[in-house]
């Protein structure tokens, strides 16, 4: 059980991550600026989180577990019950709505190789990997990150800011993608 204090101060950590993050790349947020807007020491810092990518995680965390249970358990398309290449177009169209809201949250939590370390890519790579055995896919394995990557975080700000396409122009050569892959012959 954590003492009403250390949750206290985990509040105003993320809350003041949260807002630090908003306001500017998080690459360029220190630890001592989470510290010092959140008004705790850096050693409490430092014990709860031991680097700016932890606190990033742990803001995404929420987001992506909801993401998570419509997956598991919601209606279809996203959720079972829809044929597999339907589910990968409402996946990417899910994902894209994520990144368009927490973009700058994913950019601070999946920082070069760390983001397959992750737990949600881990999550994400299941999921995709089930939809291509689902339809017939031959070696899975071999497809799954692939179909991931166009989801990278800094692929997808690259093609709002420097592409200046919009999240429905995104989605919508996502949903392409997976018609002319026909996921059921890939």
């Amino acid at each position: 059980m954590e003492r009403a204090d250390a949750a206290r101060n985990r509040a105003r950590i993320l809350e003041a991550a949260a807002e630090l993050f908003a306001a500017r790349s998080p690459q360029d947020v220190t630890m001592d600026d989470i510290a010092k807007a959140a008004g705790v020491g850096r050693g409490t810092l430092y014990r709860r989180y031991p680097d700016r990518a932890s606190i990033a995680v742990a803001l995404l965390d929420a987001h992506e577990s909801a993401l998570q249970e419509k997956l598991l358990r919601g209606d279809p398309p996203l959720g079972p019950g829809a044929p597999p290449a339907e589910r990968l177009a409402a996946f990417y169209a899910a994902m894209v709505e994520l990144l368009e809201n927490h973009a700058h949250l994913v950019l601070g939590a999946e920082v070069g190789r760390t983001r397959f370390e992750t737990g949600a890519y881990g999550f994400w790579r299941v999921h995709v990997r089930s939809l291509l055995v689902a339809a017939g896919t031959p070696d899975p394995d071999a497809l799954v990150d692939t179909l991931l990557a166009p989801l990278a975080p800094d692929v997808y700000r690259y093609q709002r800011t420097d592409r200046a396409l919009t999240p429905d122009q995104i989605t919508g050569a996502l949903t392409r993608l997976t018609r002319v892959l026909d996921v059921r012959t890939c």
